[in-house]
């Protein structure tokens, strides 16, 4: 199911290889979100040809369009969305803690509000499960309790009583043989908490494990510590799934510290927002000096924007608000982050990860500093 290929001898990276139903990933790996059966702007064939190996989808979301009964009438997630590489699927439960759901929490489950219909309905660990399993995706992430940056001692431990027994009730619930089970480490950034978390979590034996209820407003050297400590507490056959980064350099940082997996909105969202990424940063598409910048995004960069376009002809079609200025940044953006995860993984399997990650770093200032 996951197998360690070769570990980093100047640092804790790894590389590693994920048996899925449909895909075997290689890690580490980044996937794009897919949230509604989609990446935005981007045809599956697309993200399939800049390299992406996985993706993950919102179980919560499709459940209430168009419906788990329908995708799996339609033959699953990957029929009817025409993607054969693996598929994790996301409970939820993040989204509906955040959004516009108003939701309430319960020891059975989550009691949220359908704006839809305009009534209250109950998600449960076991219904979650009954969705993924139709939908047929490769990984099914456990419905979890994420308490908020800031959240006091008491609501923290109650959260992690809350993921526990929603955990073990998922394990019950599994329905799908072709489906790997992956729990999700909460405890805030109380050490004590985070650990208690782990160990009872890897004692009920899940196929791996996400580490939750971090990126969401707290100092970068606390969310490193925290990394770092639930890393030693999740076994090392187990693929460790660090959950909504995906700037270069936490991608890096964290790959260092033995993290394999990644997901975030954040190669998409950034380039809905007129951001690129390249080697020294990066790069607002809007800026007015790249009216007459006949260079690509990114010399070094081999993705079809870069290929086919110039630096003014993106300035051009997002001044003028043309969608295809969406498209093209987006096909640039999850390229430069698949050809980074490509580039981590050669440099592990050679012993020069550290060298790779400091070269990358001071390059990339993540500021906008383009020549």
């Amino acid at each position: 199911m996951f197998e360690i290929v070769h570990e980093d001898n100047s640092s804790d990276a790894r590389v590693g290889k994920l048996t899925t139903y449909h895909q075997v990933v290689d890690t580490p790996t980044f996937m794009p979100v897919a949230t509604k059966a989609t990446v935005k702007t981007l045809t599956p064939g697309e993200i399939q040809e800049i390299g992406t190996q996985a993706i993950i989808s919102n179980a919560f979301h499709l459940y209430l369009s168009p419906g788990h009964e329908l995708i799996h009438e339609a033959g699953g997630l990957h029929t009817f969305m025409d993607w054969d590489g693996a598929i994790f699927t996301d409970s939820g439960g993040f989204q509906i803690l955040r959004k516009e759901f108003r939701f309430k929490l319960t020891n059975q489950g989550i009691s949220y509000f359908n704006s839809r219909d305009g009534h209250r309905y109950m998600y449960t660990p076991e219904m979650c499960m009954e969705i993924q399993g139709a939908l047929g995706s490769d990984v099914a992430m456990v419905l979890d309790d994420c308490p908020p940056w800031g959240s006091t001692r008491d609501d923290v431990r109650e959260s992690v009583c809350r993921t526990l027994n929603w955990g073990q009730r998922s394990l019950d619930a599994r329905c799908n043989d072709n489906q790997l089970v992956f729990a999700i480490l909460q405890g805030g950034t109380y050490p004590e908490m985070r650990k208690t978390c782990a160990q009872k979590l890897v004692d009920m034996g899940f196929d791996g494990y996400g580490i939750g209820g971090l990126s969401i407003g707290e100092p970068k050297e606390v969310m490193h510590e925290t990394i770092r400590l639930n890393l030693t507490q999740i076994p090392p056959d187990k693929p460790r799934y660090l959950m909504g980064v995906g700037s270069p350099v936490e991608l890096l940082e964290s790959i260092s510290l033995g993290v394999d997996i990644f997901d975030s909105a954040f190669p998409t969202r950034n380039a809905r927002h007129q951001t690129v990424m390249t080697r020294h940063g990066q790069m607002d598409a809007r800026r007015s000096t790249l009216a007459r910048d006949f260079r690509p995004i990114d010399e070094e960069c081999r993705c079809y924007t870069c290929q086919h376009f110039s630096r003014a002809y993106l300035y051009h079609l997002f001044k003028e608000s043309e969608l295809l200025a969406l498209r093209l940044a987006s096909i640039h953006n999850v390229h430069f982050l698949q050809e980074l995860m490509g580039g981590a993984r050669s440099a592990i399997s050679e012993d020069r990860f550290s060298e790779f990650r400091e070269r990358f770093k001071h390059g990339y200032s993540g500021q906008d500093n383009i020549a």
